[in-house]
């Protein structure tokens, strides 16, 4: 089993959400989409995202920059950058927990990925993100409703803590088993260790 710990703002968490499907389908492992709030994550603790962190880092962001456009190349991935980042993913993140064990759980989550990182919309914006919603087929109004539900908001809640109990720090986080792999660049060793079990 593969635990994927992501939020939709996050854009390396949609380049893994990407490519990670096929390394555990042809390792025929089991893949847990886990989502969480990456603001909770980060404040509890103390991390900030890489643009923040690096800013101050002569030729650090550039680099990373590159490094990301060498994998959508690699991968043959649609991705830009959106240019409303960053945006607040909270209702988008508590309607992860919502979609949770539904029959369109897989939808949502192309659709929350697809609109940030493919389309660049700015999903913090309520009719846009209906309209997102909207266009995929999706239960709008149902999840609307949903994402304002007490049990869903604590929900998103008691996934983040749980996640940074387990040792969570930023997204995207995978483990397999009790071994965490951090990043896009950890896929590599993901595959690898997957190959020796």
């Amino acid at each position: 089993m593969i635990d994927f710990y992501y939020d939709f703002g996050s854009p390396n968490a949609y380049l893994v959400h990407k490519v990670l499907p096929d390394i555990a389908a042809r390792h025929g492992a089991e893949l847990a989409y886990r989502p969480v709030l990456l603001g909770g994550v980060f404040k509890a603790t103390n991390n900030q995202s890489p643009i923040t962190a690096f800013a101050g880092v002569k030729g650090k962001n550039a680099y990373q920059a590159l490094e990301l456009k060498r994998f959508v190349e690699r991968h043959g991935l649609a991705y830009r950058m959106n240019p409303h980042f960053p945006v607040n993913t909270l209702i988008m993140m508590r309607g992860a927990i919502f979609a949770e064990g539904q029959p369109w759980e897989t939808t949502y989550r192309e659709a929350m990925f697809d609109a940030m990182w493919r389309d660049g919309e700015k999903m913090d914006d309520p009719a846009t993100l209906m309209g997102v919603l909207a266009a995929a087929g999706l239960p709008a109004d149902e999840i609307a409703d949903g994402v304002q539900q007490d049990i869903v908001k604590q929900g998103l809640i008691a996934a983040t803590e749980a996640a940074v109990a387990r040792g969570v720090f930023g997204a995207p986080t995978m483990f397999l088993g009790d071994e965490m792999f951090f990043g896009k660049d950890a896929l590599g060793d993901l595959d690898w260790r997957l190959s020796t079990r």
